[in-house]
C-alpha cells in the first residue's frame, strides 16, 4: 500500500506546513491586530499586557518566543506585535542562518524598535545561537575580524529591537537562549467552535457564501489548525462552484471533503492506512514502527512525524515499549471488531 506523495505534509491537504497557495492566500486572511486574532486568549490577552506596557514607557518591547505547532499563528502574531508598536518587521528563519556572520549581517540593519522574527529558531546554527545571546541582552555584538592569533573582536552596538522566535519544538532551545525571553506564550490547538470563527471570518473575506452547519462541518475536520480550516474551506469553496450553486451548506461540505479523503474525524488516507494496517494485519498491536512503516509503504519518519502525532492526539493509537498500539476507539472509528 503506498500512498506516494500524498503523505508528505506540504502536499496533505490535512497537513499543518504551508504550502506556495497557503502562503499567498494568508497574506490576505490573517488579522491585522490582536482585537481581530481569534483564539489563543490566554496568549492574547497576556501579550496585549506586555504591548500596552512597552507603549506606555516609550520602551521596544521584550523578546517573545511562541512555541506549537504548525498552522496555529506564530506568525501572525509577530506581525500583529509590529504593528501593535508601529514598527516593521525583519522575517527569517533558523535554516536560513548558517553562520554567525549572516546573524550579524542582518542585527547590524535593523532600525530602532524594529521586529525581528526568527521562525523555526531551534534550527539555527550554534555559533549564530552564542552571538544571539548577547544581542538579545546587551544589544551588542562582537564581530570577529581576522584568524588564528592576530584575529581581533570589534563590539558593535545595536540599536533596541524585539525578538520573536517561533518554534515547534521548543525543548530543543538550550536554556540559555529560553531564558532570555521576557514572554514566552505557548500556542494550543483551536477548539471547533473557535475554528468556526475562522471558518466564518475566511469566508467573509474570500466572499464566499456559508451557512452555519456548512462552516461547523469544516471546523470539526480541521484537526484544530486554522491553517488547515482555511485550506479546506477553499476547497469546498472550489467543489460548491462547480457542483452545486456556490453556497457552502453542510450537505456540501460532506461532499466536498469526501472526495479529497476527509472524514468526520479529519483523518486523511495516511492515518486510515496507519489505523487499519494496525488492526487488521496487526490485531491492534503492539507493533514497532519500523514494521508498521513497512506494512503502509511508507517511511519510518513519515510515519512517526506525519501521521502518529495526530491519532495520538485524537486517542485513536497510543505509543508504548513494546510498540503501537491501537485504542478502543480507533476499532470503533473504523467500525471494525476488535478481536475476542
Amino acid at each position: 500500500m503506498n500512498w506516494d506523495d500524498e503523505s508528505t505534509p506540504a502536499t496533505r491537504v490535512v497537513g499543518a506546513a504551508a504550502d506556495t497557495d497557503d502562503q499567498a492566500v494568508e497574506v490576505a486572511l490573517r488579522p491585522k491586530d490582536l482585537g481581530e486574532f481569534i483564539g489563543q486568549e490566554r496568549v492574547r490577552q497576556q501579550l496585549d499586557l506586555v504591548l500596552k506596557a512597552a507603549r506606555a514607557r516609550g520602551a521596544t518591547a521584550d523578546h517573545v518566543l511562541l512555541s506549537g505547532a504548525p498552522g496555529l499563528g506564530k506568525t501572525t502574531l509577530s506581525m500583529i506585535i509590529a504593528a501593535e508598536m508601529g514598527a516593521p518587521i525583519r522575517i527569517t528563519s533558523g535554516p536560513a542562518i548558517q553562520h554567525a556572520g549572516d546573524l550579524a549581517a542582518i542585527l547590524s540593519s535593523l532600525a530602532e524598535g524594529e521586529v525581528l522574527f526568527l521562525d523555526e529558531i531551534h534550527r539555527m546554527s550554534r555559533p549564530a545561537e552564542e552571538m544571539l545571546y548577547m544581542a538579545m541582552e546587551d544589544f551588542r555584538v562582537d564581530v570577529v575580524v581576522g584568524k588564528g592569533p592576530g584575529a581581533t573582536a570589534i563590539p558593535l552596538e545595536l540599536p533596541p529591537f524585539t525578538l520573536v522566535g517561533a518554534t515547534t519544538r521548543a525543548g530543543l532551545l538550550p536554556p540559555p537562549l529560553r531564558d532570555r525571553f521576557g514572554f514566552t506564550g505557548h500556542m494550543e490547538f483551536y477548539v471547533p467552535a473557535e475554528l468556526q470563527r475562522v471558518v466564518h471570518r475566511s469566508a467573509r473575506l474570500l466572499d464566499v457564501e456559508i451557512d452555519e452547519k456548512g462552516a461547523a462541518e469544516i471546523a470539526g475536520r480541521s484537526r484544530g489548525t486554522p491553517r488547515i480550516a482555511n485550506r479546506l474551506l477553499r476547497r469546498v469553496r472550489d467543489y460548491a462552484q462547480v457542483k452545486a450553486d456556490g453556497v457552502v451548506t453542510q450537505e456540501i461540505a460532506e461532499q466536498a471533503l469526501e472526495v479529497y479523503e476527509v472524514d468526520g474525524r479529519g483523518l486523511d488516507r495516511l492515518d486510515r492506512a496507519v489505523l487499519t494496517a494496525l488492526l487488521k494485519l496487526f490485531g491492534g498491536g503492539p507493533v514497532g514502527l519500523s514494521t508498521l512503516a513497512v506494512a503502509v509503504g511508507e517511511e519510518r519518519e513519515t510515519v512517526e512525524e506525519v501521521a502518529e502525532p495526530f491519532l495520538v492526539r485524537e486517542g485513536l493509537l497510543a505509543r508504548t515499549p513494546r510498540g503501537r498500539i491501537a485504542t478502543p476507539a480507533a476499532w470503533t472509528h473504523l467500525g471494525l471488531t476488535p478481536p475476542q
